[in-house]
């Protein structure tokens, strides 16, 4: 698929690959409508010059798929990874949609709770639970993978001899090694995540867990995220799978009746298509440990990034434009306020880029090398280097695509930027497209409460005191 005006992290023509799905082609002139139309109402422009855009039918295409690919015999639990987009309106689609949620912290929590999901289609996972926590998930049967065996012993004292409300898991780590990105590898030998199944003693003891924990019945694997090929997170699964064979033999009983094998479908940043899809990652479970799909244990995922990433698109406004050392150079909103994964890591995490000019019409024309830089005051800030791109002017619009997953959420403070608003969109087949507020824009006023202004005399005092 090609978009008029984008290039892919190698710079060359964006998604140029005549195999690009139907669903491929459809988000790329839904997000074209969606991008013109935000121009037209206002919604990114002069005053407003950073926005988010969420296309929700590809998001609740990307459901369907998941749902599809995963068909079968076994009883299966789809959670949304609450970290991709901690969005109310974004939750509680996702939670229309059928899906569950996995949450990872209090406030993940209590915003999954407020865009509706029950706690019976909750996950709690976290390696630093307090005790508060627990007991708030124990006594409402929230599912609960705990981390360690000192997280085990607590939960012994806090139940006293209870049976448990709801599911109650252990999360192990496979050990099966580093993906392209160490950071969004969990399975590595020195993990911070789970028990360690390879360390000397590790298997037998959490055996004698089970043993002797009858309220013990999940096991939990996660191998990692962007970076982790397909083979690698089969193989972690499969670990998992097979330990917990192993525990329901030596106890005699079927103490494990579920498994949570964690979610990190990669997704594709280098063109417009849907590459690796959740068929092709069930394909790869199946190969390598086909039982796990013969009903015997209910699945659970935790699908995030790859759900919500390629439905968004940031939008920006050119401010000004500049050369130096005979590199061209385009100043935007939008920097490591809200792509600091891209700013501080740009070979793990680059991005496409499409260009439009002041009206939101896609560019042509003849290409220049330029840098997509963002409004922070440090020299990394750039979203984009040495792309070749159509000429950037002021007034211009820039894309960043891609961005769906984190990107709209997980804003990074520097220089007391606001948080942009956030939008969803769908788009008709004649192409009018219908927003939805999602997030508003933060206000500077806003940002200013946030840091402490009702507080502002406080260190004063303490001096005059």
């Amino acid at each position: 698929m090609s978009t008029p005006g984008s290039s892919t992290s190698t710079g060359s023509s964006s998604g140029a690959s005549s195999g690009a799905s139907r669903s491929s082609h459809r988000r790329a002139r839904a997000r074209e409508a969606a991008l013109a139309r935000a121009v037209e109402d206002g919604l990114l422009g002069p005053r407003s010059p950073l926005v988010g855009l969420l296309d929700v039918d590809g998001v609740l295409a990307a459901v369907g798929a998941l749902n599809e690919a995963f068909e079968g015999p076994a009883p299966v639990h789809h959670t949304f990874a609450a970290k991709a987009c901690g969005l109310v309106p974004v939750l509680r689609l996702l939670a229309d949609a059928g899906m569950g949620c996995e949450v990872a912290s209090p406030g993940e929590l209590e915003q999954a709770l407020a865009a509706g999901f029950t706690y019976d289609r909750l996950v709690f996972d976290s390696p630093a639970k307090t005790v508060e926590e627990l007991e708030f998930a124990l006594a409402r049967g929230i599912a609960i993978n705990l981390d360690n065996f000192q997280e085990l012993a607590r939960v012994d004292r806090l139940l006293a001899g209870r049976e448990a409300a709801g599911p109650i898991g252990l999360r192990v780590n496979p050990q099966v090694g580093a993906g392209a990105i160490g950071a969004m590898s969990t399975a590595t030998a020195t993990s911070k995540f789970g028990i360690a199944l390879r360390d000397p003693g590790a298997v037998d003891a959490v055996i004698d867990a089970f043993a002797h924990r009858p309220w013990l019945d999940r096991l939990h694997a996660h191998v990692g995220s962007q970076g982790c090929p397909l083979p690698l997170i089969a193989e972690g699964v499969r670990a998992a799978y097979e330990l917990a064979e192993r525990v329901n033999a030596e106890l005699g009983r079927a103490q494990i009746t579920g498994l949570d094998i964690g979610g990190g479908l990669p997704v594709n940043f280098d063109d417009e298509d849907d590459r690796p899809t959740y068929a092709d990652y069930v394909a790869e479970l199946r190969g390598a440990a086909p039982g796990l799909f013969d009903g015997r244990y209910t699945l659970v995922t935790e699908f995030g990034r790859s759900l919500l990433a390629k439905s968004g698109t940031i939008g920006t406004v050119v401010e000004y434009t500049k050369s130096a050392g005979g590199r061209r150079i385009a100043v935007t909103h939008a920097g490591a306020q809200v792509a600091t994964r891209t700013a501080f890591m740009p070979d793990a995490w680059p991005l496409r880029v499409g260009v439009f000019d002041a009206e939101g019409r896609p560019k042509r024309g003849p290409a220049e090398v330029v840098d997509i830089a963002g409004p922070c005051c440090f020299a990394g800030d750039l979203t984009a280097t040495a792309r070749a791109l159509p000429a950037v002017e002021p007034g211009d619009v820039v894309a960043l695509y891609d961005t769906g997953a984190y990107y709209f959420s997980s804003h990074f403070s520097y220089n007391s930027l606001p948080r942009p608003a956030v939008y969803g969109y769908r788009t008709d087949p004649g192409g009018r497209v219908r927003f939805a507020l999602v997030r508003e824009a933060q206000s500077v006023r806003g940002v200013v409460e946030e840091s402490g202004l009702s507080q502002a005399d406080a260190l004063v005092a303490l001096r005059a005191t």
